[in-house]
């Protein structure tokens, strides 16, 4: 496979939630939750920019469910929008019950990263294009999100 083949918009990770990301009640760490977050929005955002992000922000990130250890967590991460030097990725996050074949939706937000030239000043980014009809639901609704924080002044 070459890496043409690979869709540049999107980045799907999976890791095995073990022992060591345990909090005190036995279940995922919200900490460490944020963490592979984090890098699935920088992996996300690099592969489309071809260059260094950081994390400007984070939309709220709701704990809908506990992550139990044992589970199988995919990130599922798509560019819904860019502007100038920014991308807005969108994050989906499943925790799959190897055993009994279960499937669970605990998490979805919102990354948003500015890409940075070599002096790690911000550097524009190509404009994102949706092609699917779902792509251009994404960034219509990452387009009202960026008009209400602007509006928010945030």
């Amino acid at each position: 496979m070459t890496h043409d083949a690979l869709n540049p918009r999107t980045l799907n990770m999976s890791v095995l939630v073990t022992p060591d990301m345990a909090n005190f009640s036995g279940h995922m760490h919200g900490g460490d939750l944020l963490k592979y977050l984090d890098r699935v929005a920088y992996a996300c955002a690099m592969r489309y920019a071809a260059c260094h992000v950081v994390t400007l922000s984070v939309d709220k990130v709701l704990f809908k469910q506990p992550i139990y250890i044992g589970e199988l967590l995919t990130f599922l991460a798509s560019v819904n929008y860019t502007g100038r030097t920014s991308i807005e990725v969108g994050i989906k996050v499943i925790a799959e019950d190897l055993i009994n074949k279960s499937l669970r939706h605990t998490n979805s937000c919102y990354f948003t990263m500015v890409a940075l030239d070599e002096a790690h000043k911000p550097k524009a980014v190509p404009p994102y294009q949706p092609h699917t009809t779902e792509e251009v639901k994404r960034y219509e609704r990452a387009s009202r999100r960026k008009e209400e924080s602007l509006k928010a002044g945030s």
